[in-house]
Parts: C-alpha cells; sequence; structure tokens
C-alpha cells in the first residue's frame, strides 16, 4: 500500500511539475521608494533578458544581444528608450522625467536603475507599466511601492496598465 501511495505522489508530482515546462510565464517586477532625504524617487525594473530581447528584437529588427560579449553598441540606448516608453510616473497630477542610471545582471535577470527628482510632498501618485505586454499576451509587471512610508503592491497586465495612489 505504501508503495502505491508513494508511485501515486511521484507521479502527481510529474505532471504538476511538468505543466509548469509548458507554459512559461511572462513577469517584470518594478520596485518604487520614495527617498525623501535623497529627494529623489528610486525604480528598480527586473525583467528576464531573453523577454526583454525579444521586444527590443521586435522593436528594432536587430537582436540586442543583451549581456553578452556580442552586445549591440545600440542596446543600452534601446533599453533606455523602450523604459521610457513602457513606464511613467505622474506625481500629484504632473508627467515626471524617469532618469536612467544604470543596468545590472542577476543571472537571467536584467535590473535597470532609474530615478525621479522630487522635492514636493506626494499627494497623488500614479504608474503606468506596459513592460513586455505588446510582444507578451500573457505579461504581468508586479508594482510595489515605499512611498510615504505606505506599501502598496498592484499587478499591471496587457488590460490594466496604470494605478493611481492617493495619499
Amino acid at each position: 500500500m505504501k508503495n502505491k501511495l508513494k508511485i501515486g505522489l511521484l507521479v502527481f508530482c510529474l505532471i504538476v511539475f511538468s505543466s509548469f515546462e509548458l507554459h512559461k510565464f511572462y513577469v517584470s517586477v518594478t520596485q518604487i521608494d520614495y527617498v525623501p532625504n535623497k529627494k529623489r524617487i528610486e525604480i528598480t525594473s527586473r525583467i528576464f533578458i531573453d523577454d526583454l530581447e525579444k521586444a527590443l528584437t521586435k522593436k528594432y529588427q536587430k537582436k540586442p544581444n543583451i549581456t553578452s560579449s556580442n552586445e549591440l553598441p545600440e542596446a543600452e540606448e534601446w533599453i533606455k528608450t523602450y523604459i521610457k516608453e513602457k513606464i511613467k510616473v505622474s506625481i500629484n497630477k504632473k508627467p515626471q522625467v524617469i532618469e536612467y542610471l544604470a543596468k545590472e545582471v542577476e543571472g537571467d535577470v536584467l535590473i535597470i536603475y532609474t530615478k525621479i527628482a522630487i522635492s514636493k510632498k506626494i499627494n497623488t501618485f500614479e504608474i503606468y507599466n506596459s513592460l513586455l505586454t505588446e510582444t507578451f499576451q500573457d505579461q504581468q509587471n508586479i508594482v510595489h511601492t515605499n512611498i510615504n512610508s505606505n506599501k502598496k503592491s498592484f499587478l499591471l497586465t496587457n488590460t490594466v496598465f496604470q494605478e493611481k495612489i492617493d495619499y
């Protein structure tokens, strides 16, 4: 009886784990923190490199080869432009300029650092995030915010691109 239970459990596990490989999960995670002593908002976006490459290849008709020794010279500029097109922020109902700082690789994820200079009190915060939604219909963009000591999280998709927070 124990062997049948073990075999049944093994078969169940194989079915469950194999189903994860049949469908790729498309997700990005963006962390947004207000740092009052630096008078800025810091934005950190984590995107799978292969997914971003597909989006950039589709947009520019050339494979950027991000983070490889064959990375195109214009790849970083493409990333900057793409981020500015796909992530938009309004504070107190005014669109903000997002400044690209740097990129970093962590395994198969590209971490993109940006910031917004802000010296006024934040009463309303709007985030628009459509990363990779033009490339992957199932794309999900998770956004975590920490503004005015209030933490919120949102799930943005190809049908819901934007959220607003009132403080």
